[in-house]
């Protein structure tokens, strides 16, 4: 199923794709402007070092989380959420399994 512009999601629909040691994603939907991804994590597992031009916003679904955001380190948990601007490095370190639900703007061509 393409979740382009899906207007109701039932994220058990949607098939998880590999994209690393310990990590999964889905797109949960999207248009040009903004993407909505769900991002399960190993304990352990990282989300290595990287910036891009979208804005991000991140909700820890479950799970706890060391989050690097430039210089800075949190613990973050779930109900926790966290802002990256354009062009900022960051990642992500699992301490506890969970999932992040992540959104950018622009959507992220690179995901689809």
């Amino acid at each position: 199923m393409d979740p382009k512009e899906l207007r109701f999601v039932k994220a058990d629909d949607l098939s998880w794709e590999t994209v690393g040691e310990g990590l999964r994603r889905k797109v949960l939907s999207y248009d040009s402007s903004l993407m909505m991804v769900m991002v399960d994590f190993e304990r352990g597992a990282v989300g290595t070092i990287h910036q891009h031009p979208h804005t991000q916003m991140s909700y820890v679904e479950s799970g706890v989380f060391e989050i690097i955001i430039g210089e800075e380190r949190q613990m973050l948990q779930k109900g926790d959420a966290y802002y990256i601007p354009p062009h900022m490095p960051h990642g992500a370190v699992c301490r506890e399994p969970g999932v992040l639900v992540d959104v950018f703007t622009p959507m992220r061509e690179d995901f689809v």
